[in-house]
């Protein structure tokens, strides 16, 4: 990745298991700018890097604002960020990205599913800033779990934001139905948190009408995949006419990287689309949360961390 070096200058326990790293440059020199909904690759250390969003005012430059939840099924990043890294440590990382591009629109809702609140953090303090119409849910599992709660609470959009507490009363639960009953042309909706909350907000939004160009979602981390049926099938380097046999139990990036053919690979899990490789022939078996629906049906482009093939044979732009 285009790398730039940090500096830790904040560490913050935000709420349990949460905390948030206050990132600037190590010269003094004004950060890459980033819009709302952005994230950066964050490299934990060698052969290990994570993406998380940016959840500080947009219009700054001189510093990145990042939170993390410790994930007790963390393959090492999370960890890393609790356990590890501290304030004056050096990191590497990428320049914002955005996958994840807040538009303009008549009205805005975001719907925030506990450490998913930090890009929709970033969307409403940006929507705050033009004056924009815009409500936000925020879904935890208790008030000891809810990140920038104080943050929130004191902030000039503080009357738009909804608390909603797994462990509360039912009068403030969510009530999603009657959220996203009415669509409207003019209103976009954004969601982001754990992949059971995303597929809540939008089957209901789909189920009262909302169409697909007004739903924009992020994931933090992909579903569990039946890999009981998989099978072996091959993959050939459209540069060199290199052919590789990928096991039933071996992902298409390893396969190729123990053979010396080096493909990106950041999350594993077909959620950061830092692996997106061009198909020239054969049909992959999608199995990535990054491409649109329209693009899985295109079937030019594929993740191959997480995703196989269809076909006895996949041609890659490599």
């Amino acid at each position: 990745m285009s790398q730039l070096t940090v500096k830790v200058v904040n560490k913050v326990k935000e709420a349990e298991e949460i905390v948030s790293l206050e990132l600037a440059s190590v010269d003094g020199r004004p950060l890459p700018s980033f819009s709302a909904g952005a994230h950066i690759d964050v490299l934990i250390r060698d052969g290990l890097t994570r993406q998380y969003s940016l959840l500080n005012d947009s219009s700054e430059q001189h510093r990145y604002i990042i939170g993390v939840l410790r994930d007790p099924e963390s393959r090492g990043g999370s960890v890393a960020v609790h356990d590890d890294i501290n304030v004056g440590d050096t990191l590497e990382i990428s320049a914002p990205k955005n996958h994840f591009e807040l538009v303009q629109a008549k009205r805005t809702l975001l719907f925030a599913g506990g450490i998913g609140v930090t890009p929709l953090l970033c969307m409403a303090r940006r929507l705050s800033t033009i004056d924009a119409d815009f409500e936000m849910h925020y879904c935890t599992r208790s008030r000891e779990r809810t990140a920038f709660f104080d943050a929130i609470k004191a902030s000039k959009f503080a009357d738009r934001v909804h608390f909603h507490f797994d462990n509360g009363d039912d009068a403030q639960k969510m009530d999603i139905k009657s959220l996203v009953a009415n669509p409207d042309p003019g209103t976009h909706l954004y969601v982001c948190g754990p992949t059971g909350y995303i597929d809540y907000v939008i089957n209901a939004a789909k189920e009262a009408g909302w169409p697909a160009s007004q739903l924009h979602l992020e994931y933090f981390a992909a579903a569990e995949v039946d890999t009981s049926g998989d099978t072996s099938f091959e993959v050939k380097i459209a540069s060199t006419g290199q052919v590789f046999t990928i096991p039933p139990d071996k992902p298409i990036t390893q396969v190729l990287d123990e053979a010396g053919v080096f493909i990106p690979v950041s999350c594993e899990e077909g959620v950061c689309g830092t692996c997106l490789t061009r198909v020239l022939e054969g049909t992959p078996e999608h199995r990535d949360l990054y491409l649109t629906d329209a693009e899985h049906e295109a079937n030019d482009q594929f993740t191959p961390c997480c995703s196989r093939s269809k076909s006895p044979m996949l041609v890659l732009d490599i």
